[in-house]
């Protein structure tokens, strides 16, 4: 038993003195790795962030008229329509439906996850892509082009935009806790 507890009395000091050189880090200084077998608490997403996420998952899949299946491929409003349903949302099948039925949003509102629409034939909105941030947005563009990115400010999209809307919602603020007298 003595040899048991003289080793371990013989370590403390060691130990100790290894601790004191070890920078113990601030409150509010982040560890700089995550700590094995610790998940670091992540922040809820919103919904329209959700649903670029999903989106974003079709990216290179190819183009396919009338397709609505990642496996078939897809057109703007069957990316739209599968993408929104992934999410628990349910909107009509064609882009011109999907605009009728859509909440509006003012082009200087737009956030991740709302629809843009574009006029590119006979004045009847044909096209539809869910916007990505930064004046991008993702679609399935045409035939011999896979989903991918374009941006709003393109020539040929910027003349034929005509407007954004959503099927999502902002969540509900969380009212502020009463003050404690």
């Amino acid at each position: 038993m003595a040899r048991r507890a003289l080793p371990l009395a013989a370590l403390l000091p060691l130990l100790a003195a290894g601790c004191s050189l070890t920078r113990v880090p601030d409150v509010a200084t982040p560890l700089p790795v995550p700590l094995p077998g610790v998940e670091a608490p992540r922040a809820p997403l919103a919904p329209g962030a959700r649903l670029l996420g999903i989106a974003e998952r079709f990216v290179g899949a190819p183009y396919r008229y009338g397709g609505d299946a990642p496996g078939e491929g897809f057109d703007c409003s069957g990316l739209v329509l599968r993408v929104h349903e992934l999410a628990g949302l349910a909107v009509p099948r064609t882009a011109q439906a999907q605009h009728a039925a859509a909440q509006p949003v003012p082009g200087s509102a737009l956030q991740p996850g709302d629809l843009v629409f574009f006029a590119s034939r006979r004045g009847t909105i044909d096209h539809v892509g869910i916007y990505a941030g930064d004046g991008r947005f993702l679609h399935a563009p045409r035939r011999g082009r896979p989903v991918g990115y374009d941006r709003l400010d393109d020539d040929w999209f910027a003349a034929r935009f005509v407007g954004a809307g959503r099927f999502w919602t902002e969540p509900a603020p969380v009212p502020a806790a009463p003050a404690v007298p």
